[in-house]
């Protein structure tokens, strides 16, 4: 027996350099090496190497690509960085050539940590592998064309950025290489128990499952695969649902992160998965993840680029449409003006007419203004709000002074319908910023209107909610409905963007820049509530709700009182 082979292994792991002096023959393995991390050998026995013409000194010091190297060089070095990295010892198959001669081998490949610092080099133990092995009739697939296949299905899912033929390749080409009755694709949510099939490969004799949920509770092998880096193989799985007798399933992981599950089924027989098709669904997986993050990353990029080229275009809608907006109101101005600065008035009466159609057109002007002022202030995020008790009967007394006029003169009906209540509606909010949402609500209604009328509804929410890190006892929905043109359900879904308006002949008969909604929805927001749009569709009215926290709980009127 070796006695020094204890303390040169503990001297090795600060100098690899002294790797080369420890009898790696007495260890028992057929083949012994170290290696740095950079490919040149410290250390090599193989008890078989003079009959093959290979001698052990000449091997150390020898790089990869000098005398005794892995045929498939780039997944070799791949699995060296990895153990040394990850620190955890990993087997596999390698085909390493000499003089033109093959030497296939089963080795495992474990990280030499030392003392200090991270492990720098690895060592290798294994043996040679016999012809009846390298051609295993178990497995679809000899042990050694794997690599060439993995490369085949990397280069091919690779091709595309899009994620559903990234899954069907991966399913098809790994289904038809290894034989397997099902090969699926699962997705899954972060902290949700429910998969998807998203993509399938199933020979006819069996049930499809593509677009099923599986609880991956009941299933224990998913469930460890999704709690664990490494491929989960089951031999022998009792009687199942989906006619599995056989699994192999594996987590793909991106970034750290996992995206998939692919999983292999064998429903016609018990099969024993070989160490080779566990390595190859295990390294295809880190290609498949890597693929499907960056498939993800172009959607995300896609959409985006798409929503800034929409955004682009509605801003220059915008401006077009603004533009006229802006001259319309001003235009009137300056041509009532006009007519007073060249005693174009007969008499007082005309003149006092002249000058109140120039006051209008201002206040339409200003209150253009004001909207594209607040859309830039609230993008900025410029918008504070001073949040106060605001009385709701104060705020619509206020809404009805100065819109009633407005409907009446188009001879709308209007009604504000307040909560029953006995005590005062105290909401919690900020008073200018309220009245001008729901004048904007109104102002709308009243524009789209033609016939009918107009109803502002209040009423108490007793539901306790958390706000800017205040309790509330509830809220208070104000909603506004009119009988007016509509709109159709496609295009209820835009109405709240900046710069949306229904279509160009609404902009034209209808005027306004389409900011309304938007800074509505933004100023509702900022004080602790939403905002909802409503329509049956076009010609059939409109509802606009909107809710703010209740400050206090009011005493409720019953129907006795």
């Amino acid at each position: 027996m070796y006695t020094g082979f204890n303390s040169e292994i503990v001297n090795s792991q600060n100098n690899p350099e002294s790797i080369n002096t420890i009898g790696w023959e007495n260890l028992g393995a057929e083949l012994v090496f170290t290696q740095d991390n950079s490919g040149r050998y410290l250390s090599f026995w193989w008890q078989a190497a003079k009959d093959y013409g290979l001698s052990n000194e000449k091997v150390v010091g020898s790089s990869w690509s000098d005398i005794f190297v892995p045929v498939d060089l780039q997944a070799y070095s791949k699995k060296i960085k990895r153990v040394l990295k990850r620190r955890i010892p990993e087997q596999c198959y390698c085909l390493f050539s000499h003089q033109q001669q093959s030497f296939s081998f089963e080795l495992v490949i474990s990280p030499i940590l030392r003392g200090t610092g991270e492990p720098m080099a690895v060592l290798a133990m294994g043996r040679l592998l016999g012809e009846a092995e390298i051609s295993d009739s178990i497995s679809p697939i000899p042990i050694y064309s794997y690599q060439k296949l993995l490369t085949q299905i990397s280069r091919k899912i690779r091709r595309s950025l899009d994620l559903e033929t990234i899954w069907q390749q991966t399913v098809e080409s790994l289904g038809e290489a290894l034989l397997v009755s099902r090969c699926l694709i699962l997705s899954f949510q972060p902290n949700q128990k429910e998969l998807t099939v998203e993509a399938e490969y199933c020979k006819s004799q069996f049930d499809s499952m593509l677009g099923k949920k599986i609880d991956s509770h009941s299933e224990l092998h998913l469930e460890q695969a999704l709690n664990s880096r490494k491929a989960i193989a089951i031999n022998e799985l009792a009687t199942d649902f989906y006619q599995q007798k056989s699994v192999l399933v594996v987590s793909t992981v991106y970034s750290e992160q996992e995206n998939v599950l692919i999983c292999l089924q064998q429903c016609d027989r018990h099969r024993n998965w070989t160490t080779t098709e566990v390595e190859l669904v295990q390294e295809l997986a880190e290609h498949v993840g890597t693929a499907i993050a960056h498939a993800k990353l172009y959607h995300e990029l896609e959409q985006a680029s798409f929503k800034a080229e929409e955004a682009n275009r509605l801003k220059s809608d915008f401006l077009a449409n603004t533009s006229h907006e802006l001259r319309t109101p001003l235009n009137g101005i300056i041509g009532f003006l006009k007519l007073l600065l060249e005693g174009m008035a007969d008499n007082p009466e005309e003149q006092q007419e002249f000058l109140q159609e120039a006051y209008k057109s201002s206040i339409h002007l200003l209150n253009l203004i004001n909207d594209i002022l607040d859309i830039a202030k609230i993008e900025a995020g410029k918008m504070d709000l001073e949040l106060t008790e605001v009385e709701l009967d104060e705020l619509l007394q206020d809404v009805d002074n100065l819109i009633r006029t407005q409907a009446e003169q188009k001879n709308l009906s209007f009604q504000i319908q307040r909560p029953a209540t006995l005590t005062p509606v105290t909401v919690f909010g900020n008073y200018q910023r309220m009245l001008q949402v729901i004048l904007n609500l109104v102002g709308n209604a009243i524009k789209f209107t033609h016939e009918g009328g107009i109803v502002i509804r209040a009423e108490v929410i007793r539901k306790t909610l958390t706000r800017h890190e205040q309790e509330f006892p509830g809220m208070v929905k104000i909603s506004v409905a009119d009988t007016g043109i509509g709109v159709s359900l496609e295009k209820q879904d835009k109405l709240f963007e900046n710069f949306f308006q229904v279509d160009g002949s609404h902009t034209k008969s209808y005027g306004g820049t389409g900011l309304g909604l938007a800074i509505s929805q933004k100023l509702v927001e900022a004080m602790g509530g939403t905002i909802s749009f409503y329509s049956m569709g076009e010609g059939l009215g409109s509802t606009v709700t909107f809710t703010v926290p209740l400050a206090h709980l009011p005493v409720m009127q019953t129907s006795q009182s």
